[in-house]
């Protein structure tokens, strides 16, 4: 019974907080119609969140009979979040502030070497984000890392991860909160990338959206009925495994995935060299079929067609209303119009299919989504009932570009 005042002052407080993030500027006259809480315990709300230096004061109401209010918003940058887009070929950091605003950007090619070297690796680019645009380390209080496989809440590592070394060996979580110094929460990149079309990009306002991301590996990440999927052990969308095209009973299959060597990076560089006996890479292959090399042009029908077959079998289960392709090798125009005139050929309803508006910032912005809604629950008070992650409209959260 003694801690009921202060979680009933915890909700008070995470309401107040809702209010100004999704409204602000803000009166707390305005505050008190949305939250039905009193004016007293509002003021004296805003008054602690503002002497911690969370929300201030931006002017007066005008244009209303009566007398003015004052208005508060959302002190954007008392806060940042790193979040982390980890590939097997690349990693890109970023810090965005309490209103998604990506202030600092470094991008690097992923450290081979694997494990705590990534760690290192990851930790070194956000501190060299945060110098080099003059933000205080302090100031940093979360980070968001995407990874390219299953992570383990119960060991901490990172399962169904090919194109990561060590990560399957290692409690990757402890690693990086060692390192940073903070709490760091470890989510599946795709997953991220959802979320970040969902909320910002072609899929807003979309409860049933699936998002396939088609480059080094291929995954997918699904919401339904506005719920992100994650399964029993968070591999839900491990696509890379459909039992389509290479032999899923072969060794190779249980770790790279039967899909994965058909359809992404290493499957289109073979398929070519096997038609033509020269080795080349990706963006080559891609090239050269748009200079008319019919070898060329083999290797994007037949991605494309296992692509097809992929989405499909998504669809034959979700049914999601649309879904969004990105990756290196899915957001290329060539694949995503072979895609949209198979799939009516093997599949009896329609099946919406876009590139990403987001492009590689999709699971960026999925992470600094998931990293808004943990550090208002951190901050702010308690969880919010029904699970909402706390984010500010979309027309206001402005994506900055980095200036590197």
């Amino acid at each position: 019974m003694n801690d009921l005042p202060r979680i009933s002052r915890q909700f008070s407080q995470r309401s107040v907080m809702e209010a100004i993030v999704q409204g602000g500027p803000i009166s707390r006259a305005s505050i008190a119609k949305q939250t039905g809480l009193s004016k007293q315990t509002i003021s004296e709300i805003v008054r602690t969140l503002e002497q911690e230096g969370w929300v201030q004061e931006t002017g007066r109401t005008s244009g209303h009979v009566g007398r003015t209010a004052v208005t508060y918003e959302l002190v954007f940058d008392a806060a940042y979040i790193a979040a982390v887009d980890l590939g097997g070929a690349k990693v890109r950091v970023a810090l965005t502030d309490l209103a998604c605003q990506i202030f600092a950007e470094e991008t690097a090619p992923t450290d081979p070497r694997g494990g705590q070297f990534i760690v290192d690796q990851i930790v070194d680019l956000a501190l060299q984000a945060a110098e080099r645009h003059r933000i205080s380390r302090t100031k940093i209080r979360l980070a968001v890392i995407g990874v390219p496989g299953a992570p383990d809440k119960k060991t901490g590592r990172v399962l169904l991860a090919p194109n990561i070394a060590g990560f399957g060996m290692m409690n990757v979580v402890r690693a990086f909160e060692q390192a940073f110094g903070f709490h760091v929460m470890i989510e599946n990149d795709v997953n991220l990338a959802v979320l970040g079309e969902n909320w910002q990009g072609c899929g807003r306002g979309i409860d049933n959206l699936a998002f396939i991301a088609l480059g080094t590996g291929i995954g997918s990440g699904l919401m339904v009925g506005g719920n992100l999927v994650r399964g029993a052990s968070n591999a839900a969308g491990e696509m890379g495994f459909l039992p389509i095209g290479a032999d899923p009973f072969a060794p190779t299959s249980l770790r790279a995935g039967a899909f994965e060597r058909v359809v992404a990076t290493n499957a289109m560089v073979e398929r070519y060299a096997a038609l033509t006996g020269n080795i080349v890479n990706v963006p080559t292959i891609f090239h050269s079929a748009l200079a008319g090399d019919r070898h060329a042009a083999t290797v994007l029908d037949e991605t494309a067609r296992y692509l097809a077959q992929g989405i499909v079998a998504i669809a034959a289960i979700a049914n999601p209303q649309k879904v969004v392709l990105g990756g290196s090798i899915g957001l290329r125009p060539e694949i995503l119009l072979r895609v949209r005139d198979l799939l009516p050929r093997c599949f009896p309803y329609p099946i919406a299919v876009e590139a990403s508006e987001l492009g590689s910032r999709a699971a960026l912005i999925g992470a600094a989504a998931i990293g808004l809604g943990q550090l208002h629950n951190t901050l702010f008070g308690v969880d919010a009932p029904d699970g909402r992650i706390s984010l500010p409209p979309a027309s206001s959260a402005v994506l900055r570009e980095a200036t590197l």
